[in-house]
């Protein structure tokens, strides 16, 4: 059983990546924190009891790098998923030199979250069973098995900063009319439509229909939490 680390400082956040979790076959949840300096203590008091940490990269009391740095230099060796809403080429290197090779960029859907997963399991499958040196033919299959097999996209049109503010305006703020949405954020009602309709297509909103307006029932939106 692989023993996962949980570290998010939103609350909804954790929520589901509990459920995610709940839904694999093959891993536990070993805890959960919600700050840079409860993961660093978390990491150090249990590292023996921790395979992997789902690591937020942003947090307010510090970054996903730094708890990294901290735990690194005092030996631990544990396996680190980095999960960020922000593409920053600095923080990318950073936890590359430290020793990430997997990253999930918010939002994601539980699919792509299955597959960074069992790709990990699929890496920690074949190290254990290449014992002793490894052959180059195994060494390249484990790396390979940490990599997705193809690339995630957006339809045209549509980008992944927006699409990661419309997702987490409807998680914190839904059941919500793509109106009621698009003035909170300040965007167009229509744009904000084509990331609700997309977000529905992915599964990860519910679209229903509400009454009691007059005249057309219009459509609103909330977060799919299963």
């Amino acid at each position: 059983m692989i023993r996962v680390l949980v570290v998010d400082d939103d609350a909804l956040t954790l929520e589901l990546h509990r459920s995610y979790l709940a839904r694999l076959e093959g891993f536990e949840l070993a805890g959960e924190c919600t700050g840079a300096r409860a993961a660093i203590e978390a990491l150090l008091a249990g590292a023996d009891r921790i395979d992997l940490v789902l690591l937020d990269v942003t947090m307010p009391d510090g970054t996903g790098v730094d708890v990294l740095r901290h735990v690194r230099a005092r030996g631990a060796t544990v396996d680190v998923i980095a999960i960020t809403g922000v593409r920053d080429a600095e923080v990318v290197r950073g936890m590359v030199a430290l020793g990430v090779a997997q990253y999930l960029v918010k939002p994601f859907t539980f699919a792509v979250f299955r597959e960074r997963l069992e790709q990990y399991r699929e890496f920690r499958r074949r190290a254990d069973e290449s014992a002793g040196a490894p052959t180059q033919a195994e060494i390249d299959a484990m790396l390979g098995a940490m990599h997705p097999a193809t690339p995630v996209r957006l339809p045209k049109g549509l980008a992944p900063e927006t699409l990661a503010v419309v997702s987490d305006d409807v998680r914190r703020n839904g059941p919500a009319s793509a109106g009621e949405a698009a003035r909170r954020l300040g965007m167009s009602r229509v744009a904000v439509r084509r990331y609700l309709e997309h977000l529905t297509a992915e599964g990860r909103v519910i679209r229903s229909p509400r009454y009691g307006t007059g005249g057309r029932p219009e459509s609103e939106y909330r977060w799919n939490a299963e």
